[in-house]
This record gives C-alpha cells, sequence and structure tokens, in this order.
C-alpha cells in the first residue's frame, strides 16, 4: 500500500546523503527505520493506555504476594 510522507528538510538532506553514500534507497531506510521501531511505539501507546486506566480506576494492580496467592504460589 503506497504512503506518503513528509519530512523536515534535515531529516530528507540526512536520508539523501546516506542513500548516496551507501548506495540504498531513501525507500529502504525509511522501511528500515519502521520496521525496527514500530514495535517500541506500540509498547510505547500499550503503556500510555494502560496508564490512563490506572489512573482512571478502570483497571487494578496486584502485588506479587497477592499474585502468588491467586495462583497457589505462596510459601
Amino acid at each position: 500500500m503506497p504512503v506518503s510522507i513528509r519530512l523536515s528538510k534535515d531529516i530528507e538532506e540526512r536520508l539523501n546523503k546516506l542513500s548516496k553514500l551507501t548506495g540504498r534507497s531513501k525507500t529502504y531506510y525509511i522501511k528500515e527505520s519502521i520496521e525496527q521501531h514500530l514495535d517500541e511505539i506500540e509498547d510505547l501507546y500499550l503503556a500510555e493506555q494502560r496508564l490512563i486506566d490506572l489512573r482512571s480506576g478502570k483497571s487494578k494492580t496486584y502485588t506479587l504476594k497477592e499474585v502468588e496467592k491467586e495462583l497457589g504460589l505462596e510459601d
């Protein structure tokens, strides 16, 4: 699926320089960057949502002792 993006002049210049130095396309580096960092971005979003849920009372935290007791793993 085609995607269009606008890059700052600085990023575009850096990408052009890297592309020329390595002989790889700008598309290659854009794709690599997305693939390497998408997991981190998704994790950050999920963490932010969980924090919002916790602060609003929609979710609850449990201590390790509570979890061990619930799972029958107490000493």
